[in-house]
Order: structure tokens, then C-alpha cells, then sequence
């Protein structure tokens, strides 16, 4: 089903129930409004696992299904009872500000159009962040507003041959005209850098989980790492298969379940992408226990914490790059065939490597910057 997903941009209507039943979209989600109200580390296991038959399915699931994290974090009571009615919330997030939103009474009116919106073709909602104004255009600041489906426009600029990887990623535009986001569907846009204090967020004081503490920076990039690690591992499943089936590349022609160089190469994308995840979960399981120590201490879960765990959870997505980079380069020049499985993989890794998250030296020299007292600039 891999070309006909990057084909529609996104996955099939049989995958999305599949999902649904499974209790997928309800991982984060409150359990005090129909959710599971699992751990973050579950939600990381579940999106590696998608991304290993998909890396672009698996973008789409985790990028829609993971903003409960912010809303069930930041929202409060009466904008999560809304957001979370139906059951099921699926929602990208674009926190590049576009558009404008306008003072209204009781709310907001807001229009514009966000790209790279992930997740968005079996979306219930969408958070987007705008800049906001008084009806004199005195500029108020940054504002995420959450709309329903019926309050945007999923653009068609996805799927096929728009890009050269993550096709199935559902990663659309969408655009907004003139909608009304009433005052508790809109909330400040200042998650990175909050301070926990005694109370902590308004998440935490209404579900008394430390997982709704709101800190973002460590919990994005294990999203998007996740999808990596499950690239890794599909491209060591094909792998596999090929070392079953192909004579080596070179003399003698020995089957490649004979070749030492094969042998080798097979080890080491098993070590590449077992230390990947581990990896991954460990960086994801000592953000928990972070913010289980606030939650029984009092101790501050720190914006450097979190800024220094991200940086640790990429390195999981480089050793996982790494690994299909290796798979590909030695697989056998068949594999760089349009429609092969590994050519795909290749290709998902490569447009992850775009993304500012996988800007490695970025994200150095923030940590670095943020350490010594100066803002975080990512």
C-alpha cells in the first residue's frame, strides 16, 4: 500500500479505522475526556512501529494524534471539553505564525494560510499560531487558536510527486477565511519557556499528570524521531529480505547469506538501529521522570532540561539516518529503482533531513546558548 499512500499523500480510509479501533488517536488524549491517557514513551513506541511499514503513514499518525500533548497541556477545562468531545481529536499544528487573527467580540476572527501541515487529511481540528491585533492593529502577540474541520480548508499541494520524500505525510496546507475562534479555543503562544513554578500548567492542575506539564522541545523531536527509527527498521526488514534472496554484488557470486561483507553490514544496521531506540526511549523516559520529580519535589523541570534531552533524543535520529543511509548505499543498485521499497525509505529519510529539527548544529548551538543565560533561538 506504500505507493498508493504516497500517491493520496496521506493513508487509506482502511488504515484510519484500524487506527481508530485500536484506541491509536486516544494515546494522549485526557483520560477524563474518553482517552487512554498512556505515556508519552507508549505514543513513541506506537509511531516507530507505523513508521516501520510507512515513515510518511507514520508522520501523518503522529504529527495529527500527538497534539492532545498541548491541548490536554495548555488548553483549559471548557476549550478541552470542546476539543475533546467526539472522542477522537486529530489535529495538526503549525507554529511558524502566518495569517492574522483580529480582536472579536467573545474571540477572535482570523484568516490566513499555514503550510506543512501534518496529519491533516483525516484531521479533526487544526491548531495554527497567528499574530494577533486590536481592531486599531495594535499588535497583541503570538496566539494558537484551535478551529474544527468545518473552519479550514485542507489545500490540495500534497501527495505525488510535490516532494521528493514523506509523500504520504498529509502534510497540506490549510487555509482559513474570516472564521470565529471564540476565547477558550485560543490561548498564548509561550510553551517553550513557561515556568512550572508550584502549580504548574493548567493541564496538570486540572488532570494531575505530570505528563501535561507542556514541555515541547523534547516531546516534538521524539515525534519526528520516531518516524526515523521506524524508517531505520523497515529499511533493515528489506535488507533482510534481500540477504535471503540475492547473490552478493561481488565475486564470487556467493548468496549474500554466505558473503562475510554482508554479514557485516546486516550486524551493524542492527546496532545502528537497536542503539537508536534505545536511545530514543531513554531520552523520552527521562523527560517523564523529570517531571515526575517536579510533580513529588517541587524541583523545576527546567526549559534547559528539556532543551539538552532534545538534543539528546536527535542523536537517536542520526544513528537511524545513519543506518538506512548504510542499507541503501549496500543493498545493490536495484534497490535506487523507482517504486522499491528501500528507494522509498531513502527518500522519507531524506526530506526528515530537511526539517529544522534535524539541523543538528542548530540545535548545538542553542543548547549551548540557552546554558549560558542567552534565548533559545530554536
Amino acid at each position: 500500500m506504500q505507493a498508493e499512500h504516497e500517491q493520496l499523500g496521506g493513508y487509506s480510509e482502511e488504515i484510519h479505522q484500524e487506527f481508530l479501533e485500536a484506541g491509536f488517536y486516544r494515546i494522549l488524549q485526557p483520560r477524563r475526556f474518553g482517552g487512554l491517557e498512556l505515556g508519552i514513551d507508549d505514543f513513541v513506541r506506537v509511531g516507530v512501529e507505523i513508521s516501520r511499514g510507512d515513515p510518511g503513514v507514520g508522520w501523518s499518525f503522529v504529527l495529527g494524534a500527538g497534539h492532545a500533548f498541548h491541548v490536554g497541556s495548555f488548553y483549559g477545562e471548557q476549550g478541552q471539553q470542546e476539543l475533546f468531545r467526539d472522542g477522537t481529536f486529530i489535529a495538526p499544528g503549525r507554529t511558524i505564525p502566518s495569517g492574522r487573527a483580529t480582536v472579536a467580540d467573545g474571540g477572535y476572527r482570523l484568516t490566513g494560510t499555514w503550510d506543512y501541515c501534518s496529519g491533516s487529511m483525516w484531521s479533526t481540528h487544526v491548531l495554527v499560531v497567528a499574530p494577533t491585533f486590536t481592531a486599531d492593529g495594535e499588535a497583541l502577540g503570538l496566539r494558537m487558536f484551535a478551529l474544527p474541520r468545518s473552519d479550514y480548508t485542507v489545500l490540495d499541494d500534497w501527495g505525488g510527486d510535490k516532494t521528493i520524500g514523506m509523500r504520504a505525510s498529509s502534510s497540506n496546507s490549510v487555509k482559513i477565511e474570516d472564521a470565529f475562534v471564540p476565547d477558550h479555543l485560543s490561548i498564548v503562544y509561550d510553551f517553550r519557556e513557561h515556568v512550572l513554578g508550584a502549580e504548574g500548567t493548567v493541564g496538570y492542575q486540572l488532570h494531575k499528570n505530570p505528563m501535561y506539564l507542556g514541555r515541547t522541545m523534547t516531546y516534538f523531536n521524539a515525534e519526528l524521531v520516531a518516524t526515523q527509527i521506524g524508517a531505520a527498521w523497515a529499511a533493515v526488514d528489506e535488507f533482510e529480505k534481500l540477504m535471503e534472496a540475492r547473490q552478493a554484488s561481488f565475486p564470487p557470486r556467493l548468496p549474500r547469506l554466505e558473503a562475510p561483507e554482508y554479514h557485516r553490514w546486516f550486524g551493524r544496521l542492527l546496532a545502528l538501529a537497536d542503539s537508536a531506540e534505545t536511545l530514543l526511549l531513554a531520552g523520552v523516559r527521562q523527560y517523564a521522570e523529570l517531571g515526575r520529580r517536579w510533580e513529588a519535589t517541587g524541583e523545576e523541570f527546567t526549559p534547559e532540561q528539556d532543551a539538552r534531552l532534545r538534543a539528546v533524543v536527535q542523536q537517536a535520529a542520526r544513528l537511524a539516518n545513519d543506518a538506512v543511509e548504510l542499507a541503501f548505499s549496500t543493498a545493490g543498485s536495484s534497490s535506487a529503482k523507482r517504486g522499491s521499497a528501500m528507494e522509498k525509505y531513502y527518500r522519507d529519510v531524506a526530506m526528515y533531513k530537511t526539517h529544522i529539527a534535524a539541523q543538528w548544529d542548530v540545535t548545538y548551538g542553542a543548547v549551548s546558548r540557552f546554558h549560558f543565560g542567552q534565548p533559545l533561538t530554536f
